[in-house]
């Protein structure tokens, strides 16, 4: 038996209990790994109360990228080994003593990178170079604006970008999350609680406008940023953490002679799983090297999984939240 946080009904954090569950077994083509490390994201939090784009198969559990230790491997298996550190995205049900997925999921950790470390990676940051490797195509010395800055995604998108080039804008609420948007690369901030902010980003992009807008935010802060953007600028849709969808007038579109592009990292994971392996191995050496640096908040026992959620939700953390089942 193994020990699992999930939930059986969509009530939030509350509703996870911790229970025993039988041991999975790997099939054929899969890996059991005893997870170390689950990093948690604000999607987690709808989908515990079902505002996700899909609905979870109940029970469930939070928790879709892990960092472990492989234990047993599938009979078809042979470019892995027992023994073996490794990081994967498997969608959901991370939140569990060992979990089962399919092999060609699993990367190898680097030795100077942590599991811990190695679990905060895939969705935040392979988000981050999807987005503006392959679909904004941005080019060193472009204006990038980052909604939501200090949080997981946020500080992710931020490093990658630099690393990329660009002049990074962070757009936070308040000044401490500016100061750490700035530690890890921001060269410019604007406190949207307290600033203009389409006159601001306007005002730091003159005379161009903003290149490319990293929004996983949506909400009110949408419209003004779009009005905002450059000539041939790129609007990254990437979430709704604010809660609301906003509807853009689409004359903007054509005024700005922009684009609205939409990342949806996970599609992109399973209609090209060579280049998201491409880009992971990129990110972990870009880790192992220091040039990105994974924010870790703060780490909780498996137990713990409703109260780190409960403070996910509540706006309550920088950069990313991990899960340790082994505790």
């Amino acid at each position: 038996m193994i020990r699992v946080a999930q939930f059986k009904e969509f009530n939030g954090p509350q509703a996870l209990q911790l229970e025993e569950v039988i041991e999975p077994v790997p099939g054929p083509n899969d890996v059991l790994i005893k997870v170390t490390a689950v990093g948690l994201n604000f999607f987690d939090t709808l989908l515990l109360r079902n505002k996700y784009q899909v609905t979870p198969p109940l029970p469930f559990s939070p928790g879709a990228e892990i960092a472990g230790v492989i234990e047993r491997l599938g009979t078809d298996v042979t470019d892995l080994e027992a023994g073996q550190r490794v990081v994967a995205f498997i969608g959901g049900n991370g939140c569990r003593e060992k979990v089962v997925t399919k092999a060609r999921n699993v990367i190898p950790i680097p030795d100077g990178v942590s599991d811990e470390v190695a679990a905060g990676i895939p969705i935040t940051y392979g988000t981050a170079i999807h987005a503006f490797k392959d679909r904004a195509k941005l080019q060193p010395g472009e204006t990038v604006a980052v909604l939501g800055a200090a949080g997981g995604a946020g500080l992710a998108a931020i490093e990658i970008a630099k690393l990329m080039g660009g002049r990074i804008i962070a757009v936070a609420s308040s000044g401490d999350k500016l100061a750490l948007a700035r530690e890890h690369g921001a060269h410019e901030g604007i406190n949207y609680e307290t600033e203009d902010l389409k006159a601001r980003l306007k005002a730091l992009t003159l005379p161009k406008g903003v290149d490319v807008l990293y929004d996983t935010v949506g909400g009110p802060a949408a419209e003004p940023s779009l009005r905002a953007m450059a000539w041939e600028g790129r609007y990254l849709v990437l979430g709704f953490a604010s809660g609301t969808i906003p509807k853009i007038p689409l004359n903007l579109l054509l005024l700005k002679g922009c684009s609205m592009v939409g990342v949806f990292w996970t599609s992109f994971v399973e209609r090209n799983p060579v280049a998201h392996r491409a880009n992971m191995v990129q990110l972990l050496d870009w880790c192992e090297k220091g040039l990105i640096r994974p924010h870790v908040h703060a780490s909780f026992a498996l137990e713990e999984t409703a109260k780190a959620l409960s403070l996910i939700e509540a706006r309550k953390v920088t950069g990313k939240v991990i899960i340790n089942p082994q505790l």
